[in-house]
């Protein structure tokens, strides 16, 4: 997968793999959505686009549990939610899946 997409010149921005018994769902967030969309399902694998938030968060302790308090009290539940940056960075970047993103994005960047 990463060589079809690397080969296509799409840039894989993030990935979250979560391993189950039968199978592994793989979440990629990549900078042409609709060409990697078209060229994984010509390889016959099984893949939903799904509308995501991406936020640059500060990095620091507390910075998580702000972001999901706001979205608890505008009443919007986080499907999933995968994240990262180095100790010595000074942001990160966090993708979430709300159960209503344009509002998530709207509570969060006020």
């Amino acid at each position: 997968m990463c060589s079809i997409l690397a080969d296509a010149k799409i840039n894989l921005l993030a990935l979250a793999i979560h391993d189950t018994v039968d199978n592994a769902v793989v979440r990629l967030l990549v900078d042409n959505p609709t060409k990697a969309l078209l060229l994984l399902e010509e390889e016959e694998l099984y893949v939903m686009e799904q509308e995501v938030v991406v936020l640059e968060v500060l990095n620091k302790a507390g910075e998580l549990t702000q972001i999901c308090q706001t979205l608890a009290q505008a009443d919007i539940n986080i499907s999933y939610a995968y994240c990262t940056a180095r100790p010595d960075q000074h942001s990160g970047c966090l993708v979430l899946k709300t159960d209503n993103p344009e509002r998530a994005l709207e509570v969060l960047t006020r």
